[in-house]
């Protein structure tokens, strides 16, 4: 797989030379690769959120470098600029971030900032809409008018329409009621099948990752611990529960079934695994093949 953004050797000093000096990330090596669907996780304070903000150049690293399809994104300004546009950071309740009068404007805001045309804005504005399921009689309402998940939609589409390569998204569905949930996340899956962009998820909630994400990295302590495929991930499940993470609720029933002594697979993380192994060992009980 191509790399198309990554960490070498990060770290991050808050408040470097002063009593309240605070390491946030420890010689962090962080690879996404181009076209995956990447889940971030890790407790509060772990240094995910420091991590994400290096990526397209919020932060500048302490020590380290950060690459954007293989070039430090801050050896030129020019590059620095350029990544800010290519990756798109939504933070943790984007809507507290709306400013403009319209929702229209809103959106359009990153385009104008790349400096293009009327038309091409118009096109993105209008797409970026459809992608998180705004209407088009909502474009000249205030987003003030709007409900709480719809101006989510409206901060989310904002950066959708500057189109990034990578497209990182820090707790989109915290407050969310379930139907919003699985809304947002239907929205980010389409945007991610049409553009075949990276798409970085941060979350801590074990089932939404699960059930979402192709591959898993664990933020600890400002180091990355682990990393793989969310069966290999969960797998770790003592470890994830000493860094206050633990495991989804379905992998943690497996694990008790084989702890009292079903012969059962314990790496199971979704309810249709769920279903599929328990079919497997009833099958297995009857005889069937």
């Amino acid at each position: 797989m191509e790399a198309i953004i990554e960490t070498k050797q990060l770290s991050h000093i808050y408040s470097a030379g002063t009593p309240f000096e605070r390491g946030a990330l420890v010689d962090v090596d962080f690879t996404a690769y181009k076209g995956e669907y990447l889940g971030i996780i890790g407790h509060t304070g772990s240094g995910k959120s420091t991590l994400i903000q290096h990526l397209n150049g919020l932060l500048k690293p302490t020590s380290g470098q950060v690459l954007f399809q293989g070039q430090d994104i801050w050896s030129d300004p020019k590059l620095t600029r350029f990544t800010r546009f290519q990756v798109g950071l939504v933070f943790q309740y984007p809507e507290y971030q709306l400013f403009e009068e319209t929702v229209y404007n809103d959106i359009a805001f990153g385009p104008k900032n790349m400096g293009l045309d009327e038309k091409e804005i118009d096109r993105r504005v209008r797409e970026a809409a459809y992608f998180v399921g705004l209407r088009d009689d909502q474009l000249d309402k205030s987003p003030f008018e709007l409900s709480g998940g719809q101006k989510r939609r409206v901060a989310i589409a904002g950066v959708i329409a500057m189109e990034p390569k990578v497209l990182i998204l820090d707790e989109p569905t915290a407050g969310l009621d379930p139907v919003g949930v699985e809304s947002i996340l239907g929205n980010i899956r389409d945007y991610h099948q049409v553009h075949n962009a990276t798409i970085i998820l941060v979350s801590h909630s074990m089932e939404e990752v699960a059930r979402t994400v192709d591959r898993l990295v664990v933020v600890n302590d400002g180091r990355i611990p682990f990393h793989g495929t969310p069966r290999e991930v969960f797998q770790h499940g003592g470890e994830l529960e000493r860094m206050g993470l633990g495991v989804p609720q379905m992998t943690r029933v497996f694990h008790r079934l084989r702890n009292m002594g079903v012969d059962i697979d314990p790496s199971v993380y979704t309810i249709d695994q769920a279903k599929e192994a328990i079919l497997r060992k009833l099958r297995s009980g009857k005889g069937a093949v």
